[in-house]
């Protein structure tokens, strides 16, 4: 087989010399026109086609086309060879397996599959028509495989604004790519060009034993202040078939350190108004970065005040403020890297409303006699103002500071409560109260003081005697009349300024009982006046003859009237026929339905029609079907 090899090399090569030879010699009359492209782009492990087509002004007599590719040392390769009578493809070589060509009347296609970062080169396609003409083209194949997305990572740490020169404030990188990818840097989806002393940007490309390239950069920065809510990113920029395509990376944020320049303090609680008692917390945080310590004190004051630094870092709390922890309250930043940290401070007005206990002017009581007025007062001191209700058992009875009462009553005595709070603040409240007294000569609570009663003898009465008055007044019972061992106190009750007494008698003949009450300042009575029934008399109201004669003629006009009516209604039937007369003068009364022997009844003629039209009507009710004859 070599030896057949070895002696075909040979004749082909002058066969080629032959037809070259031929072909210089009709070159000067035939011509070809040979078209290729310059590039084709495709993707990595996919196919790529490369046309070869062509043209001759003179019809050839065969048409030989051979493909070479350039090695990388610089020489070219034959890969494919046909002609009319034959098409192969070359052994031994890269693309042996891999290629495979098409042909038509107006030329060639290489089909190079599963394409390589190597084929990445040129292919030349060489046609003769031998005397026709001959020609050759070339075109270079591009290989494209995309990176993968950009990663980037900024550093954790924080940088500074303090440095001198720029620092590394971010890396990003992007891997397997080809051809090799770019990465720009953007602020804030600005891009970020390298400027001297300000920005800066060190980037490391890699080459893969694949052949696809990693680059890795890194940003290196001059941080502002400012850079402390702004957004980095990268962003990879890559070849494809036929386009430029970017990925971008997601936008991080970079921790910046830098000075404090300003501080501010507030009241963080309670909202609102402080009141004595309250617990108070003061913040103060500084714009510096990281936060720098905080020192509170009091103005004029360099007693240093207990921030609790362990527990929330700038926070002052007062406990149970008064109004001596009122005034100015100043927060300073110790922080070291500021200008003038010494100047970087904040102040904060702190006022702790007050209200003192109420004064109740007159204090705790006060005796006043019955018929005079008393002006009571109820203040109390306070840093806001204030507003006064007056109340007695639970009810309002005044508002204002000051409470009059007018020509006094045993109903004026009570304790008198006053409340003084702020609108403004409504947990301040202080109260205070005044007991009144009124004095005055004992005065019955009925308004009858003279009581007629009657009363079977043996029989129980029950009289009652209250009675008000100051100093609180004595009762005693004077009872005539009745036994003294028939009667005895049953109920007494006494308040500051009341008394209620009752006793029950047992009436034995007419009696009278009278009830005394006094004091330092008079004397008052009460009298009952009880009238004894025998057992044979009914304790009712006695009659007199004026009204018994009007009852009597009451009795005979409704008589007269009730008679009338009798009359009309049986004068009407006897009209009507309804009552038909015998002579036997009988009544006969009969019923049609019944399981009962026939009834007659007989009325005596001596009978007045009065009397038989009253029987009609107050008898018993009969029923539709019965019939009644009346005979005169």
């Amino acid at each position: 087989m070599d030896n057949f090899r070895s002696m075909a090399l040979p004749n082909t090569s002058l066969l080629l010399f032959v037809l070259h030879m031929c072909a210089l010699a009709w070159q000067a009359w035939a011509l070809v026109d040979l078209r290729m492209e310059d590039s084709v782009e495709v993707y990595m492990d996919e196919s790529a086609e490369i046309p070869c087509l062509y043209t001759f002004t003179e019809k050839p007599m065969m048409v030989m086309v051979q493909w070479f590719v350039r090695e990388r040392e610089g020489h070219r390769v034959r890969i494919s060879y046909s002609d009319l009578t034959m098409q192969k493809v070359d052994e031994n070589t890269s693309y042996s397996n891999r290629i495979s060509v098409r042909s038509n009347s107006d030329g060639e296609t290489l089909t190079i599959q599963d394409v390589k970062l190597s084929d990445e080169r040129e292919f030349f396609c060489q046609v003769s028509g031998l005397a026709a003409g001959n020609g050759e083209g070339r075109t270079l194949l591009k290989v494209f495989d995309p990176p993968e997305p950009p990663v980037i990572d900024g550093v954790l740490s924080g940088v500074s604004v303090s440095g001198d020169s720029t620092a590394k404030i971010a890396s990003c990188e992007t891997r397997e790519g080809f051809p090799k990818p770019n990465i720009t840097w953007y602020r804030d989806h600005i891009p970020i060009h390298p400027i001297s002393g300000l920005a800066n940007v060190v980037t490391l490309v890699t080459k893969e034993s694949s052949g696809l390239y990693t680059v890795q950069s890194e940003l290196h920065y001059k941080v502002t202040k400012e850079d402390k809510d702004a957004h980095f990113s990268c962003e990879v920029s890559y070849f494809v078939p036929g386009a430029v395509r970017t990925s971008e990376s997601k936008g991080i944020n970079i921790t910046v350190h830098y000075p404090t320049t300003s501080v501010e303090i507030w009241k963080e609680s309670p909202e609102g108004l402080v009141k004595e008692g309250d617990t108070v917390e003061i913040r103060c945080q500084g714009d510096g970065n990281p936060p720098a310590p905080i020192i509170f004190n009091q103005e004029q004051s360099d007693v240093e005040l207990d921030s609790s630094p362990y527990i929330k870092p700038g926070l002052l709390v007062l406990k149970e403020v008064s109004r001596a922890d009122s005034g100015v309250y100043e927060c300073h930043s110790l922080d070291v890297d500021a200008v003038n940290h010494d100047e970087v401070l904040d102040t904060l007005q702190l006022t702790v409303h007050y209200l003192d206990p109420a004064v109740v002017v007159p204090k705790d009581s006060e005796v006043m006699l019955k018929g005079e007025s008393l002006t009571a007062t109820c203040n109390a001191l306070s840093s806001l103002e204030t507003s006064t209700v007056w109340f007695k058992d639970g009810i309002e009875v005044g508002r204002g500071h000051i409470m009059q009462l007018q020509d006094a009553t045993f109903d004026t005595s009570g304790q008198y409560d006053c409340e003084v709070t702020v609108p403004s603040l409504p947990g301040l409240l202080t109260s205070g109260s005044v007991h009144i007294i009124v004095q005055g000569a004992p005065q019955m609570k009925d308004a009858e003081r003279e009581i007629e009663l009657t009363e079977k003898v043996g029989g129980w009465v029950n009289l009652s005697c209250e009675v008000r008055g100051y100093p609180r007044p004595a009762i005693t019972w004077s009872i005539t009349g009745s036994q003294s061992q028939s009667w005895r106190e049953v109920v007494k009750r006494e308040t500051e300024d009341q008394v209620h007494s009752v006793v029950m008698l047992k009436v034995t003949t007419d009696t009278v009982a009278v009830c005394n009450s006094t004091n330092d300042f008079g004397i008052e009575t009460k009298t009952y006046s009880i009238r004894s029934i025998p057992f044979s008399q009914t304790p009712t109201a006695r009659k007199t003859s004026a009204d018994n004669s009007g009852v009597i003629i009451v009795v005979i006009i409704v008589s007269i009237l009730l008679l009338a009516i009798l009359g009309s209604v049986f004068y009407f039937l006897y009209k009507k026929g309804k009552l038909p007369c015998g002579r036997s003068g009988k009544q006969e009364i009969t019923k049609e339905k019944t399981n009962k022997e026939d009834i007659v009844v007989e009325m005596k003629a001596k009978k007045t029609e009065e009397s038989v039209l009253l029987k009609g009507v107050n008898g018993e009710k009969k029923p539709p079907n019965d019939q009644v004859t009346i005979c005169a």
